[in-house]
């Protein structure tokens, strides 16, 4: 008879993502008791106007975990990467995170979102669950800084100040924000002023957009008309983004834009076909197309192996990276794995090459890389550095 620890059990170790959603057989359910797996949570957008977001990180994350699996996993453990729909609202998150607690999943990853991430931020700290890169650069999830939260990728304040590094250098200081009304925008937008603020500068306007919304008329009105910036940085996802553009060159803009790498560089260029021409976005993993070497040629071939129509892009290859560097964390546990061994683990990957991209954490220091770069969008599709 199955016991209410053999239950809880059958959750923890997610019995159904280690042997898919088929029919069992009485004999492979009793044999599948025996069996383990490591589970990982990952609340993301896999619809609504975000979905590019979370469906890429998912993606990206599935070929390591994948591949690591058909070698023997960790430990002769299977990753299992459970994904929940939170459509980009921090409410479903919240729930999503709630029910993998709950499911007793062994850790949270590569959620996708300011404002989801922080609605998860409370249960992650009261339930001492490691809580892995975050699709997100907000200040507000690395300070204060928490023992359970590890960051892959640069901040906002990084990206934000390349951006407007660039932008002053070419002489282009009338600089206004267009940025979704949320956490993720306020966080870019205080980038910008930070480090407008360097400078002695402001932002010349400011205007905002709904999450989940392409309403942007008021936006281009207040941005564009009798404002004539010479830069527009934009802290949105690529629906909205891509809306403002079309609507800001309808309305006769001729400057230039500049994203922040959450838009979804594919995504984007998806939504403005040659509209993309000229469209800059900073970046905060390497270059995924072309000829490459390390982790960006493991990921090709990885992604070539998976057949399909996938193509390279930015965030499976974030995805794919953060499920490396956290595998190695998993590797480095020892022989005996928990929640407390994993965050001593990665704070001990002081210098951790993943194939190319350096990481370093620390116990003082969760954030594993301050790397950013610059790309521009072509009319054709691609994508340039």
């Amino acid at each position: 008879m199955t016991t209410s620890l053999q239950r809880r059990r059958y959750l923890q170790y997610g019995l159904q993502g280690l042997l898919g959603l088929g029919t069992l057989s009485s004999a492979d359910w009793l044999q599948a008791q025996e069996r383990r797996a490591i589970v990982l949570g990952q609340s993301a957008p896999l619809t609504g106007p975000a979905s590019q977001l979370g469906l890429q990180m998912q993606a990206g994350a599935k070929l390591f975990f994948d591949a690591l699996n058909s070698s023997g996993g960790v430990g002769g453990l299977p990753v299992v990467l459970r994904t929940m729909d939170d459509g980009y609202e921090p409410e479903r998150c919240k729930a999503n995170t709630e029910k993998f607690i709950n499911d007793e999943v062994f850790a949270l990853f590569g959620y996708v979102g300011t404002p989801t991430s922080l609605a998860a931020l409370p249960l992650v700290n009261q339930h001492k669950i490691p809580f892995f890169a975050p699709l997100t650069g907000a200040q507000s999830l690395r300070d204060p800084f928490s023992r359970w939260v590890f960051h892959l990728r640069a901040s906002y304040f990084d990206e934000t100040a390349l951006i407007v590094n660039q932008l002053t250098q070419l002489g282009l200081k009338r600089i206004s924000v267009f940025h979704q009304n949320d956490a993720y925008g306020q966080a870019g937008l205080s980038g910008v002023q930070r480090a407008l603020k360097t400078q002695n500068l402001d932002p010349l306007a400011v205007a905002t957009v709904e999450r989940n919304s392409v309403d942007v008329a008021k936006a281009v009105k207040a941005l564009v008309q009798g404002q004539h910036p010479d830069g527009i940085v934009m802290v949105s996802a690529y629906k909205s983004c891509a809306a403002f553009i079309r609507e800001a060159r309808k309305a006769g803009y001729g400057g230039v834009f500049y994203n922040v790498s959450f838009v979804g560089t594919q995504a984007l260029s998806d939504e403005l076909g040659k509209d993309a021409a000229g469209v800059v976005v900073s970046q905060v993993v390497p270059y995924p197309m072309g000829q490459a070497t390390g982790v960006v040629a493991e990921y090709q071939a990885a992604l070539q192996k998976a057949g399909g129509d996938g193509k390279p892009n930015y965030t499976a290859m974030e995805g794919y990276l953060a499920a490396k560097v956290f595998t190695e964390g998993l590797r480095r546990m020892g022989a005996k794995p928990s929640r407390e061994s994993l965050v001593n683990a990665l704070e001990g990957m002081r210098d951790f090459n993943a194939g190319g991209f350096r990481v370093k954490f620390t116990p003082q220091d969760h954030v594993g890389s301050n790397f950013v770069e610059l790309s521009m969008l072509t009319g054709d599709g691609r994508v340039k550095r």
